[in-house]
């Protein structure tokens, strides 16, 4: 049994505490020691476990420095094991994890980040290179060079994807339940009656829909939809190995995260039925592809300062999308205890890192609960996690960096329960105003792009109006007026910040707009960049269409505009180098810099491929 079997990860960092996220196979928790310049860094290390499993150890480990970190310097950490035999396994492990002349693992710190990489969208099983091993590239030229190192990492959702599963995934997952003994759970309302039984149930694999809840079509929403007598609960429509217990989701990250236990996993067919073996065989093609990738992935995680923030595919396919959707997947005890799961899943290798005092009396309940066979107070647990109201969190750098919350906080619509909640209430709304007024720039990250593809926003206008949001996943910050109208009334507040920078993704391809306000001589001047998937994109030839569409239809001077919400202000799209139009469609991470002495803000997508897409600004920009 490897000593580390996912991680280390570095997390929140800041001018004088940093925070490390790694999973061990017992239950000795590790030092963290820091150095600079080869001299011990003073200071106090804290250590917090979760017991997961019989061989799985979740750690946040919290080093709080003396003296300030000096800014861009490059800190050295290292982890150290009481036991002696522990000690060696881990050295030994650790030279996987390091760069060409490094002695230990490391990352840096700056109050005024100039490069910042984010992206969204990781499916392990789509037929791409996974452009997150670019930042490893990154950090490999940087090492060489001794600069240029980017200062951090935003993934903006869907990190994992727990409704979209591939079967020779979801057959690792139950290997490495078994391995690290992951614990199990009794079900309520269930096909089965404990999830030890779905790696046998001879629906357990692509045929997952059938276990999954299912309820008497007795609303409009459901006729509308599924005009049958039965309809699941779920609207993925990829849900054929669709996770259900803890273990699966705590299985799913370790896998995601690290290439560790891949090296002990046999993916056979046991179990697939045979109608499936040709589906079975191209997903453990793509598959291969990922875990190859993999090494990389874990040694970059090691060296940057990385944020995360959910959006649905962490969960499921449109969490949350209408207030209909959430009285019939919440009022089933199965479909809620899924969603808690997942949200167990995010605050234990998500969350935790991003704002560890935050989430610190989430931490502290399921520690608490946590007996030798899991959770002692399960759906507690759940009912304490889906009323949590603060996954949002911000970084207090230069530009400061909000990152949003919009699956929590909808503003749900109280004329239809079958129209799209905004993306967040008022209340929310207002509290981010209040952080960003009087600020001289901000980062804001949202999932969902905030300034959309007009002609993708009127489709899902008008299939919204026939009552079927959920066909075309209507999840855009347009769709609900009242959120729409607060979100652009932030931007045209008098004191809101003249430089503004979204980052985005969700969508599964990427653009920039630089936008303005029409009839306003100091207008902010807000630059939106989405880059969406590092593992996914669209069908390429609709979204030529789209795109040639858009470009028709919604051009500068069309007459169309003056139906849009954002009629009083100019959307500039910035042409990628590659690609066509406006909008461009491949595997990417996005690479934002900024310049601290001036507005110029400079953005490209660094393909899977390692061929970079430059999405230059306009001279009058």
């Amino acid at each position: 049994m490897p000593q580390v079997i996912a991680g280390p990860i570095v997390r929140k960092v800041t001018s004088t505490e940093c925070h490390i996220w790694v999973v061990t196979s017992n239950a000795d928790s590790p030092k963290l020691n820091l150095s600079a310049n080869e001299v011990v860094v003073s200071g106090n290390c804290q250590r917090e476990t979760i017991r997961v499993g019989k061989y799985a150890f979740i750690h946040l480990l919290s080093f709080t420095s003396s003296e300030p970190f000096e800014d861009t310097a490059r800190i050295g950490y290292s982890l150290s094991f009481s036991d002696d035999a522990q000690q060696a396994s881990w050295e030994n492990e650790q030279r996987g994890l390091l760069y060409d002349g490094q002695s230990s693992l490391c990352f840096h710190y700056t109050e005024a980040p100039e490069t910042i990489l984010h992206g969204s969208c990781r499916k392990p099983h789509f037929h791409s290179d996974d452009a997150l091993a670019q930042v490893d590239v990154l950090h490999k030229n940087a090492f060489k060079k001794q600069n240029d190192f980017p200062d951090l990492l935003l993934m903006t959702g869907d990190q994992i994807y727990a409704d979209d599963v591939a079967g020779p995934m979801l057959k690792a997952i139950h290997s490495v339940i078994d391995r690290l003994g992951l614990y199990h759970e009794a079900l309520e309302g269930a096909v089965v009656t404990n999830t030890n039984e779905l790696a046998t149930h001879e629906h357990g694999y692509y045929e997952r829909e059938q276990l999954l809840p299912q309820i008497a079509t007795n609303t409009v929403l459901s006729s509308i939809f599924f005009g049958a007598k039965k309809k699941p609960v779920f609207t993925s429509v990829n849900a054929q190995n669709h996770l259900i217990g803890s273990a699966e989701i705590i299985a799913m990250y370790l896998l995601v995260w690290s290439d560790t236990l891949w090296a002990d996993i046999n993916i056979d067919k046991d179990g697939i039925p045979p109608k499936y073996h040709a589906i079975f065989d191209k997903e453990h093609e793509a598959l291969n592809g990922f875990v190859k990738q993999l090494p990389q992935v874990r040694r970059a995680l090691a060296h940057i300062p990385t944020y995360m923030i959910f959006d649905d595919h962490d969960v499921t396919d449109d969490w949350n999308l209408t207030r209909g959707w959430e009285q019939e997947v919440y009022g089933n005890p199965l479909s809620k205890r899924m969603i808690g799961n997942a949200l167990i899943g995010y605050l234990l290798c998500q969350g935790w890192g991003n704002a560890p005092k935050k989430v610190a009396p989430l931490i502290a309940k399921v520690q608490e609960s946590m007996g030798e066979s899991g959770l002692n107070s399960h759906d507690e647990i759940i009912d304490e996690l889906l009323d949590f109201d603060q996954w949002h969190y911000r970084l207090d750098t230069t530009p400061p960096i909000e990152v949003l919350d919009t699956r929590t906080q909808r503003w749900r619509s109280e004329s239809n329960m079958n129209k799209p909640s905004g993306l967040m209430d008022w209340e929310a709304l207002c509290d981010f105003q209040h952080s960003i007024i009087g600020k001289e720039s901000v980062i804001v990250v949202s999932a969902a792009p905030i300034y959309g593809v007009k002609v993708i926003e009127a489709i899902q206008k008008v299939f919204t109006f026939f009552g079927k949001a959920l066909t075309v996943d209507a999840e855009n910050w347009m769709a609900h007026k009242g959120t729409a109208n607060v979100i652009l009334n932030i931007f045209r507040h008098y004191k809101t910040p003249p430089d503004f920078i979204i980052l985005s993704g969700d969508v599964h391809y990427s653009f920039v707009y630089d936008v303005r306000l029409r009839f306003r001589r100091n207008s902010p001047h807000i630059t939106q960049f989405t880059c969406s998937g590092l593992k996914n994109a669209f069908p390429d030839r609709l979204i030529k269409w789209l795109d040639r569409l858009n470009r028709v239809l919604y051009r500068s001077k069309s007459p169309l505009n003056v139906f849009t919400r954002r009629r009083n202000m100019s959307v500039k799209a910035r042409e990628p180098s590659m690609g066509y139009g406006e909008l461009f469609n491949g595997c990417a991470i996005g690479v934002l810099k900024i310049s601290q002495k001036n507005t110029d803000v400079q953005c490209k997508a660094l393909l899977s491929n390692g061929k970079e897409v430059e999405f230059p600004a306009s001279k009058d920009d």
